[in-house]
């Protein structure tokens, strides 16, 4: 930041390196979401069965670079570790948990022989995280708690999705463990974000915040080293 002096009156602005830092905001989630889409468009040229369509390609590049977008603006203005890793937990289990989603779904079809309605339950455990986000406005109380009821609804939408799914399955086939496996995992990291959110939550309770002078003392030089008990004034009685 820098000062300007204007008729006396001291006035603060942000520097060309903050300008930078969020004109730059959108750089690093675009870099990444290139990079990571080489991947499969790898696989298309030399990994026989693998076709990824020019649809998924969009689809997924436009979940990647908003996922990295949200973190980056979450955590522009962050002071502490626990803040940017629960942000980061959270914004990464979701997109992998809307990935995975359409793993199950399609396991459904193998396992049962047709589409089990039930999980798209799953969908709504992101639409609880968006409108709890927005209410909270990234504040850390609320999104531990946002995170907190995330990890209980993917709790419940999974009892929902055994209860009515088991009775027609025999044995428990890799797809029914694997969608029961990963949706305890899933459950587990909001429950870690959650507790990180809450560290970040308390930090900012117990972090000294500065106390402002009066208007009329900012305009006075000496008015910091006199509130700090350093002037440069000469004392009224000086000492023999």
């Amino acid at each position: 930041m820098n000062a300007n002096m204007h008729g006396g009156k001291t006035f603060v602005g942000h520097t060309q390196k903050g300008r930078g830092r969020r004109g730059n905001l959108w750089k690093g989630p675009a870099w990444s979401t290139a990079l990571i889409l080489l991947i499969p468009l790898w696989g298309n040229h030399y990994v026989d069965g693998w076709n990824w369509h020019p649809g998924g390609f969009v689809l997924v590049g436009a979940f990647l670079f908003g996922t990295g977008l949200t973190y980056k603006w979450a955590t522009r203005n962050a002071d502490t570790l626990a803040y940017r890793a629960a942000v980061g937990i959270a914004l990464a289990t979701t997109l992998v948990l809307v990935w995975m989603n359409a793993v199950w779904m399609s396991d459904a079809v193998e396992v049962v022989g047709r589409e089990n309605p039930v999980n798209s339950l799953f969908f709504g455990v992101p639409i609880i995280g968006i409108i709890g986000a927005a209410i909270a406005r990234f504040r850390p109380g609320g999104m531990a708690r946002t995170l907190s009821a995330m990890a209980f609804a993917q709790t419940l939408v999974t009892g929902i999705v055994l209860v009515i799914w088991l009775p027609q399955i025999t044995t428990w086939l890799p797809g029914v463990v694997r969608m029961f496996g990963s949706n305890v995992a899933f459950a587990m990291l909001f429950v870690g974000s959650a507790l990180l959110f809450r560290k970040a939550a308390r930090f900012r309770d117990t972090r000294p915040r500065p106390v402002p002078l009066p208007e009329r003392d900012q305009e006075r030089p000496d008015a910091h080293q006199t509130a700090t008990g350093q002037t440069g004034a000469k004392p009224l009685f000086p000492e023999p």
